[in-house]
């Protein structure tokens, strides 16, 4: 019956998001356009270097960021925190209050359905940009390294979600949480593997990074699928990623139980 419920959530947030399916299939082929710049960009440094960088070849790379924009639309979400802050600072929340209805579930049921509408609606512009650059396609050879790159890429999913959830959280302290979110989206794409491969940094920086979360939420997944994390190192990743996974999940339980102590309960 529990279970139900959230089922029941994840429908209605299917049926809500289609609503905006231009919305996402514009953002998404506008969103490839600095692809195209990336593209250009490595292409000079591998033809200025004459050689490869710290085990990448221009191929290599190419797929590197055609796998960050497949990861990115399958973990990464839109707009919740705006959605849940907007809940808290108009009294929405009210009505969970008052429900067998737990808010964190209620609102990673609509994250998972506007995950799935996303990829739906994008699926196919990303699939024509790997057909055409399908000659640097290459796939794990090691079962393991399908295996551990999936349950890495769910853990990267619900670490992403959980952060936003938490940063949304903060409605129920300051008006306006736009500051913050920018703040921590600047340190996600520069650590997080958006903006270069995590692994091309000096090894005492990847030192450090290993052991924040924004690695965990999109580099960790692709480093394993393209087997430059294995044995040992695989292994202690997943762990560093469950123990953030775990941790995320608390803060968000203990940001909303904080929070609730200072809601005003106004409008709604």
């Amino acid at each position: 019956m529990r279970a139900a419920k959230y089922v029941s959530v994840f429908k209605l947030g299917l049926q809500n998001t289609f609503v905006y399916r231009w919305n996402y299939l514009l953002r998404a082929v506008f969103g490839l356009i600095p692809l195209a710049g990336t593209v250009f960009l490595w292409g000079a440094i591998f033809e200025a270097r004459g050689s490869g960088m710290h085990g990448y070849d221009y191929g290599s790379m190419v797929y590197y960021y055609l796998l960050t924009i497949l990861v990115s639309n399958l973990v990464t979400p839109t707009e919740d925190e705006w959605q849940i802050a907007s809940d808290i600072r108009e009294g929405q929340i009210n009505s969970f209050l008052t429900k067998p209805l737990s808010y964190l579930a209620y609102r990673f049921s609509i994250f998972l359905s506007g995950r799935l509408v996303y990829t739906i609606v994008t699926i196919i512009p990303i699939g024509l940009i790997f057909l055409y650059f399908r000659d640097f396609i290459t796939y794990p050879s090691s079962p393991v390294a399908w295996i551990c790159s999936f349950v890495s890429l769910l853990m990267a999913a619900m670490i992403q979600f959980f952060i936003t959830y938490s940063i949304a959280m903060m409605a129920f302290w300051i008006l306006e949480i736009s500051t913050i979110v920018f703040i921590v989206y600047s340190f996600e794409y520069f650590l997080g593997g958006h903006m270069f491969p995590v692994d091309i940094m000096p090894a005492g920086i990847q030192a450090v990074m290993k052991w924040l979360p924004f690695y965990y939420e999109l580099f960790c997944p692709i480093a394993i699928f393209l087997e430059r994390l294995q044995g040992a190192a695989m292994i202690q990743a997943l762990a560093i990623q469950t123990g953030w996974l775990l941790a995320t999940w608390g803060a968000a339980h203990l940001m909303w139980k904080r929070g609730l102590g200072r809601y005003q309960a106004v409008g709604g």
